[in-house]
């Protein structure tokens, strides 16, 4: 006998009302896992580049540091340089006094020396001011390199707070922190970039 009116069983309407959660579950699960396959791929890629950041970063410092380590070695080989000069000039000078004391058969073993000694003078002096030029150039290259650096570093600050906005992105599900993220990466490659045209 029907009567126009027709039930379902409860595993039916169990079923019914389970496929009808699916579908309105599965719209935003399909976009969070599109949105969290976009945050995996950028954090990678983002590891990869701080990686290689990290890496020229650390050839720059050593790089920075032999040239300071050369910088200051030259400048201590000029000192003792210099300070050598001060005692041949202080030779010469007793030379010069023991000259005017002297008899006049002691004076040309006095000229000779004193001769020598202004000869040595000149020879020391060319040393310490080859030295002093070696040191500033180190230094000078050192600072050069030392720009660069600091770019590497600020370069890799940007790519760590992108990778953070990213991780809280797949978290949250909000889409404007990934586009900070994207934000802070392009501002760090733009260091990167500008470090690498310093070091060229």
């Amino acid at each position: 006998m029907s009567h126009g009116l027709h039930t379902h069983a409860p595993h039916d309407d169990a079923v019914h009302h389970a496929a009808h959660a699916d579908e309105h579950a599965s719209e935003p699960t399909t976009k969070k896992h599109s949105l969290n396959q976009w945050v995996a791929i950028f954090t990678a890629i983002l590891a990869a580049l701080g990686a290689m950041v990290s890496y020229q970063g650390s050839n720059l410092m050593n790089e920075v540091l032999l040239y300071k380590n050369d910088a200051v070695l030259k400048k201590t080989k000029a000192t003792d340089e210099w300070n050598y000069y001060q005692a041949v000039s202080t030779k010469s000078h007793l030379m010069e006094m023991a000259l005017v004391l002297a008899s006049p058969e002691k004076t040309a073993d006095f000229k000779a020396k004193i001769a020598k000694y202004e000869a040595q003078k000149g020879e020391i002096k060319a040393r310490a001011n080859s030295l002093e030029k070696e040191s500033t150039e180190a230094n000078e290259e050192a600072a050069r390199l030392n720009r660069p650096h600091h770019h590497l570093e600020i370069a890799m600050i940007f790519f760590q707070i992108a990778i953070s906005l990213a991780s809280i992105t797949a978290l949250t599900g909000r889409r404007w922190l990934f586009f900070l993220g994207l934000g802070s990466a392009a501002v760090g490659i733009g260091l990167w970039g500008l470090a690498l045209s310093a070091m060229a």
